[in-house]
């Protein structure tokens, strides 16, 4: 089985940012399959466009625009790339930079889907940060990433704790269909658990309320949307369940730390 050194990725490299410990390739998908093989690093995959399909010995992730995974060093996977334009991003990150910062690089085995949008918002700036690359690129990247790993063992810590079957049924409805109009009401219905339980244990599971986690997942959408240039602005706003453009834009400023449309002009660089 093929091990894959530091910057090296199946396909074709837009561009590589060699950070101290740290290593962050922007790739488009070219391969319609690529066998068993492994890397060396630990490392994030962030699809920004198309679809690619990955396979571990556990599970197989279809992934689609937006989809982030985590890999630990040496875990083996294949993949499998519909027809289409495909681009992702990875973030490698080299056993003495764990080691450097004692962190436990122990407790992120194997492979897995990260579906928090406050994590995916994370690699979202970090890839904004390699588009930058000036003096202040590397300290950005690691504080970054520091935040990131730390959200990621905060919620490995709250899985450990009993979660009550209504959270994984909440999560599952409003990830599939954030544009949704929903209301309190609806949703009680739907779990068939009063709405003053859901209002008052919500946030408890999901660090935020109701309205603010939807409005999350909405401009998480629309990041997956960016790269499409056929896309207006408004488009967008619609199909992702926001009122008009404007609101659109205020919620992105929030979540998103700026204007979609400067964050599109990095989504569409290199392409």
């Amino acid at each position: 089985m093929k091990q894959l050194k530091t910057g090296s990725f199946y396909g074709q490299t837009n561009q590589t940012t060699h950070l101290p410990g740290i290593t962050i390739t922007d790739t488009e998908y070219t391969l319609d399959k690529v066998d068993w093989h492994y890397h060396e690093n630990a490392y994030f995959t962030f699809i920004l466009a198309g679809n690619v399909l990955e396979g571990n010995k556990k599970e197989v992730y279809n992934c689609s625009a937006g989809s982030l995974l985590f890999h630990n060093w040496q875990d083996p996977h294949y993949n499998i790339k519909p027809k289409g334009f495909t681009r992702g991003f990875h973030i490698e990150l080299q056993k003495h930079w764990f080691d450097s910062l004692e962190l436990k690089q122990d407790k992120l085995q194997g492979s897995f889907s990260i579906a928090n949008p406050d994590v995916k918002f994370l690699l979202y700036r970090i890839f904004k940060e390699s588009k930058i690359t000036d003096e202040l690129t590397g300290l950005a990247v690691e504080s970054l990433l520091l935040q990131t790993l730390h959200k990621m063992q905060f919620d490995n810590g709250r899985l450990l704790r009993a979660v009550p079957a209504w959270v994984d049924r909440l999560k599952q409805l409003l990830h599939d269909e954030p544009a949704k109009g929903y209301t309190l009401h609806n949703i009680s219905q739907i779990l068939q658990i009063h709405p003053v339980h859901l209002s008052r244990d919500f946030s408890k599971h999901f660090n935020c309320n109701l309205g603010e986690y939807i409005r999350k997942l909405r401009v998480e959408k629309s990041f997956s949307l960016l790269t499409d240039d056929n896309l207006s602005l408004t488009d967008i706003a619609f199909s992702c369940g926001f009122a008009d453009q404007s609101h659109f834009v205020r919620c992105f400023k929030q979540f998103g730390g700026s204007n979609p449309s400067a964050y599109r002009r990095f989504l569409l660089r290199g392409c």
